[in-house]
């Protein structure tokens, strides 16, 4: 049974301020968390209980399962230099 993706809205604003290469990408990757959020190069996060992160290009998404509702929240998306910033 698929996941239920959820983003939230700061997320989804990072996303349209990306360039279209770039979302496309992004987009396909979040699409396949959906079938397995647990994907071959994701990893989680030391220091939090629940996040995890996967690399797009030059990008990272960091994401929270839930597996006793099914759903990925999508957190944050940003420049992998920029990304553990502000988390």
């Amino acid at each position: 049974m698929p996941y239920k993706i959820v983003v939230k809205a700061s997320a989804r604003k990072e996303i349209e301020r990306l360039p279209v290469n770039v979302t496309e990408a992004i987009d396909k990757k979040i699409t396949m968390l959906a079938d397995n959020p647990r994907l071959i190069g994701s990893v989680k996060l030391s220091g939090f209980i629940n996040l995890y992160r996967v690399r797009v290009m030059d990008y990272r998404i960091v994401y929270s399962i839930h597996d006793e509702i099914i759903v990925v929240e999508i957190i944050k998306i940003a420049h992998r230099k920029e990304i553990y910033k502000h988390l």
